[in-house]
């Protein structure tokens, strides 16, 4: 079962046991992930695939983090909760995220891979991680560890 099946099969249960927030926010990825499919209509690609599904996923959980701070600054709890609740939801079709010793471990190997020296050679080393965890690592984190590391 593909990661577009899963989550319509996860609407259709929601919809039955009667869990609103889900409901909504499982509607909300659809959409998304409908939006990504008229996209790639236009490059002659009719399917789409898992990776495009968790790219959709990503940038919307990214979306979600973003209000979540700025709520939490504007001690709005109701609506950190709501983002916070929808990031769960999101988070749960995603793979497993590395954490943060296993994002800085594989920082520094493809820094070592890719003989990068200063801070002008972020982008080679992005590219190598993006090639190698593309699903599975939180390229926000790796851009802030990437500069650290190469700043020394």
């Amino acid at each position: 079962m593909n990661l577009l099946d899963k989550i319509n099969s996860a609407l259709k249960e929601s919809a039955l046991k009667q869990e609103k927030d889900k409901v909504l926010t499982l509607r909300m990825v659809i959409a998304a992930i409908k939006d990504k499919e008229i996209e790639k209509r236009s490059t002659n690609e009719k399917n789409i695939k898992d990776a495009d599904v968790i790219a959709v996923l990503n940038k919307m959980l990214k979306q979600r983090r973003e209000s979540l701070e700025i709520y939490n600054k504007a001690s709005r709890v109701d609506l950190s909760e709501k983002e916070q609740s929808e990031i769960n939801f999101i988070q749960y079709f995603l793979p497993k995220q590395l954490n943060e010793s296993e994002t800085r471990k594989v920082c520094e190997e493809s820094v070592k891979d890719s003989g990068a020296s200063s801070i002008k050679d972020m982008g080679k080393v992005m590219s190598i991680l993006k090639i190698k965890y593309a699903t599975n690592l939180d390229f926000a984190k790796a851009g802030a560890i990437l500069k650290e590391i190469l700043s020394k």
